[in-house]
């Protein structure tokens, strides 16, 4: 599987000036670009809906290629990719940079995640593939890692951080196990042109974290969203079901009260039993739970995962 990876390694590397350029696609662009977008919305259904496990993997593999192929495509940055929805394709409120993530299920249930990270440099490609390494992070929220080591997800919503160090924060769906499910807070910054994943700005609820992650009982839905207009992330607070049951957070479900972490000088606070009375409707939704979901057709948009 690496091989893939270090295929989008080997395409990378450009001069980062110009990153703000916002450049249209020449129709000789779009003639290249578009047909393969048309395959990569056929593999994508099929390594999201096959019911084989090799099949699955398989059409994941040929997507990594078809994609990388796509945006070696002169200008690449500039073409949206609108019509391939199985996939999440975000772009940095500042338009510096977008990343793609998306999953792969396991015949267990379990998940795998792919992405990768391209910068707007308004010339050649600069992309940094992104390599899910969720299952060797001993301890993911203490963690700072680089895109090789990625805590990997299917993100929903980007923030960005005009702080001291400006940063990006991700909220992000993570599959775990047929038992448990997984949502995470991330946090993106950049150095010397790559970026890092993780940094120490959550504050309270017992520990500073450089990501946030919650588990919960796959049989249950978990809110997760940001609310601009107060500067917060707003979340379920997730409880076991009777106290025997602490230690299993695969138990754990939304117990009606809501919890946060609010922005203050650059960083996250966390804040306790928020009153939703005062927070307004959500304009941001996740994505569905393909578990769920016998069949996502590749033509609509998914509303929320759980």
């Amino acid at each position: 599987m690496r091989k893939f990876f270090l295929l989008f390694t080997l395409v990378t590397t450009c001069l980062l000036g110009n990153a703000h350029a916002q450049r249209f696609n020449s129709p000789d662009q779009l003639n290249k670009l578009r047909p393969l977008q048309d395959s990569l919305i056929r593999l994508g259904s099929q390594m999201v809906n096959n019911p084989g496990d090799p099949e699955r993997k398989n059409a994941n593999y040929t997507f990594i290629r078809t994609l990388l192929r796509a945006l070696q495509v002169p200008n690449s940055y500039a073409f949206n990719f609108d019509s391939l929805k199985m996939i999440s394709i975000l772009r940095a409120p500042d338009n510096k940079f977008r990343i793609f993530s998306w999953f792969v299920m396991n015949e267990d249930g379990s998940y795998r995640f792919y992405g990768a990270l391209q910068v707007n440099t308004g010339g050649k490609l600069q992309l940094h593939p992104l390599e899910d390494y969720s299952h060797l992070l001993k301890n993911p929220e203490d963690s700072v890692t680089d895109n090789h080591k990625w805590y990997g997800a299917e993100y929903y919503k980007i923030i960005q951080v005009n702080a001291v160090t400006p940063y990006y924060v991700l909220l992000g769906w993570k599959g775990n196990t047929v038992k448990s499910t997984k949502k995470v807070i991330e946090v993106i910054s950049f150095k010397n042109g790559k970026p890092a994943f993780g940094l120490p700005v959550f504050a309270g609820n017992k520990k500073t974290r450089n990501r946030v992650i919650f588990e919960y009982s796959r049989q249950a839905s978990m809110l997760l969203r940001h609310v601009p207009e107060q500067h917060l992330i707003v979340f379920d607070h997730l409880a076991p079901p009777d106290d025997k049951f602490k230690t299993q957070q695969d138990t754990y479900g939304p117990d009606l009260t809501y919890d946060g972490y609010k922005l203050q000088n650059g960083k996250w606070t966390y804040v306790d039993n928020l009153d939703m009375r005062n927070i307004p409707s959500p304009v941001d939704v996740d994505i569905a739970d393909p578990k769920k979901q016998a069949i996502r057709d590749r033509n609509s948009v998914p509303l929320r995962k759980n």
